[in-house]
């Protein structure tokens, strides 16, 4: 319990899920993947509760275009790469009528959580490194 309070207090637990905060080109190709990833899984989600035609359940769409959010936002980027991660492999364990965009999906939530959200986010301006001048 005394960690959880030490971690929501000083943000030093989630700054450790990240690895880096690229700035340059390295961010600008973050923030391009995150938004691309963001816009198809909001695309699905919208066309899922809207009534389209699909074999995938509606309510991980759902799951996966909230998670879509944060990752466009750039907030919690490591917990929503694996939440988008787990929902895609689960509709395709359910069976999903087109199985290489699921993969697809799948494959770049577990990147987006591995290499975290970039300068252009959030999570920097919140978990980022901070300088100390003494």
């Amino acid at each position: 319990m005394r960690l959880l309070l030490y971690c929501l207090r000083q943000g030093g637990c989630l700054q450790r899920l990240f690895p880096m905060f690229p700035y340059g080109w390295p961010g600008r190709g973050l923030l391009l993947l995150r938004l691309v990833v963001a816009l198809i899984l909001i695309h699905d989600g919208i066309g899922a509760l809207m009534g389209g035609q699909q074999r995938e359940s509606i309510s991980l769409q759902a799951i996966a275009a909230i998670a879509a959010v944060f990752l466009l936002a750039g907030l919690w980027t490591p917990i929503a790469g694996w939440i988008v991660t787990l929902s895609e492999i689960w509709i395709i364990l359910t069976g999903a009528d087109d199985p290489r965009t699921t993969i697809l999906l799948a494959t770049l939530g577990t990147a987006l959580a591995f290499l975290g959200p970039g300068a252009l986010s959030v999570d920097a301006r919140l978990f980022g490194r901070k300088r100390l001048d003494v």
